[in-house]
């Protein structure tokens, strides 16, 4: 197939139905704020379990999108498609009707490996329809805009419907549209798979996950507990296979992932341009939340529909993107895109306790604004700089460098966040009040009222400073980003390969 061909109007309207899997994937992350206190008070889910419902979803998909990103290679994307579109809507109506926590972890794991097979099958497919390098960045625009919709939507969507429903409604809304895709699927998306791609490789599957997941937990038990010995033992454990693993795709006759890839340019400063932009992106998530709720008081429903209120003006940076990047060098639109995160940044380092909601708003739209746009510009330069062949496995990459990216921003802003905010307090507070603002908020609520404003009041400040403090080490990290990022980029184009052969399968 050339590289020249068009997409025609089949194509586009299979990336609508490509959208329906991504936008639950992607919501399914966020749905569940509103609904652990009525899963706690159902179940009787103690504070382990609440944590483990709601990180093994993420554990699990992280773990396996290299292994399925290789074995769609292999057996086919769309088919792939398809059992994790089965995977995830039966995984749904497993967790709506769980009896205790036990079968609701288990049902989130489930949910975890079908996200793990539909978020680079999706991606993939993309790569394999829309040849066009013009077209394919307006898709993958698209694309980009559904996912940060999808996590927008989810705290929205899962407060409306507790307020309507029971909490299992959250995860239910997920079947009907697993059903339309499987209806969908075959008629509209085309199949391909890598030709001669040989057997699977289980031994690197294994080091894959292996790898992946103790790293991403360590990093997070330190972000949420501190310095210990354990989560730099799974650090260390996971880098060490993590070094296996590399050896081993190496040596494979099959290997999972072509290592070649990561001496190009434009795939590798990507890669490490979109790890960075999702840390950001999750840093400022975390203090965002907190500052709508427990700051300025609003109950979670209203903080969900005001933190989606910038995805309004958002959904409209991805194609302005690939609009500037077919005008001008990408590099110097990433560079921009970055630097316009930054001066979000920079606009969040004026909030303070009483200011007016329409700041901390606008400080989060330009950094979501500069942000998608740079996620969108990196993703398409990737699937672009790949042969179609190597479109599964490469997509699964890159989700994999997100992954990381959300841990470290959770990591190393939430970590100096924290720091920020007991540097600013007085030594005489009490230890509760010194683990945070919702600590803080706690303690204030079993207080008379003026002994309870002076806690909140003394609470407030310090976490107004450290969002400060986080902002301006978020700029100085965007802007240091915005040069390298265009020192890297500059005068690269994702490279074709020379037929840009893909194999359709029938």
């Amino acid at each position: 197939m050339s590289t020249t061909e068009r997409a025609g109007r089949k194509e586009w309207i299979a990336l609508g139905v490509l959208a329906l899997p991504l936008l639950l994937v992607s919501m399914d992350v966020s749905v569940l704020y509103f609904a652990v206190p009525f899963v706690s008070a159902d179940l009787g889910v103690s504070a382990t379990e609440q944590l483990w419902i709601f990180d093994i979803y993420g554990f699990v998909l992280a773990g396996l999108l290299i292994t399925m990103g290789s074995l769609g290679d292999r057996i086919g994307r769309r088919r792939l498609l398809l059992f994790g579109a089965v995977a995830f809507g039966l995984a749904s109506v497993a967790a709506a009707y769980a009896q205790t926590p036990e079968q609701l972890i288990a049902a989130r794991a489930i949910l975890g490996i079908g996200g793990a097979t539909l978020m680079p099958s999706t991606l993939a497919l993309i790569r394999n329809m829309f040849h066009d390098p013009a077209q394919r960045s307006k898709a993958i625009a698209f694309w980009s805009a559904v996912m940060l919709g999808g996590i927008s939507l989810g705290p929205v969507l899962g407060g409306f419907l507790l307020e309507h429903f029971w909490w299992g409604s959250v995860f239910l809304i997920n079947t009907p549209a697993m059903v339309l895709l499987l209806i969908l699927a075959p008629l509209l998306l085309p199949e391909f798979k890598t030709p001669d791609a040989g057997r699977f490789d289980l031994i690197g599957s294994a080091l894959s996950l292996a790898a992946v997941l103790p790293v991403i937990w360590g990093i997070k038990e330190l972000a949420a507990h501190g310095a210990s010995a354990l989560p730099v033992v799974a650090i260390v454990a996971g880098v060490v296979f993590g070094a296996l693993f590399v050896q081993r795709q190496r040596t494979a006759s099959y290997p999972m992932i072509e290592l070649g890839m990561f001496r190009s340019r434009v795939f590798s400063g990507s890669l490490a341009a979109n790890t960075i932009g999702t840390l950001a992106m999750v840093g400022n998530a975390i203090f965002m939340t907190q500052y709508l709720q427990l700051v300025l008081g609003l109950s979670p429903f209203k903080a969900a529909l005001w933190a989606l209120a910038p995805t309004v003006v958002v959904g409209g940076a991805a194609p302005v993107a690939a609009i500037l990047a077919r005008r001008v060098d990408r590099a110097y639109v990433i560079g921009g895109a970055f630097v316009l995160a930054a001066s979000g940044f920079v606009v969040l380092t004026q909030v303070g306790p009483d200011s007016p909601l329409a700041l901390i708003l606008v400080g989060s739209g330009l950094l979501a604004a500069g942000l998608v746009m740079v996620m969108s510009l990196v993703t398409e330069a990737v699937v672009g700089s790949v042969a179609p062949e190597r479109a599964g496995s490469a997509s699964a990459v890159m989700e994999t460098c997100s992954e990381f990216g959300g841990a470290l921003g959770i990591a190393i802003l939430g970590s100096i966040g924290t720091a920020a905010y007991r540097a600013d307090l007085p030594s005489d507070v009490a230890a509760p009040i010194r683990e945070g603002l919702p600590s803080a908020t706690a303690v204030a609520a079993q207080l008379p009222g003026p002994a309870a404003e002076a806690v909140l009041a003394t609470a407030r400040h310090a976490f107004t400073h450290s969002l400060n403090v986080v902002a301006i080490v978020g700029a100085l990290l965007l802007l240091a980003t915005a040069v390298a990022a265009t020192l890297t980029l500059r005068g690269l184009t994702p490279v074709e390969s020379p037929t840009d052969e893909v194999q359709p399968v029938a």
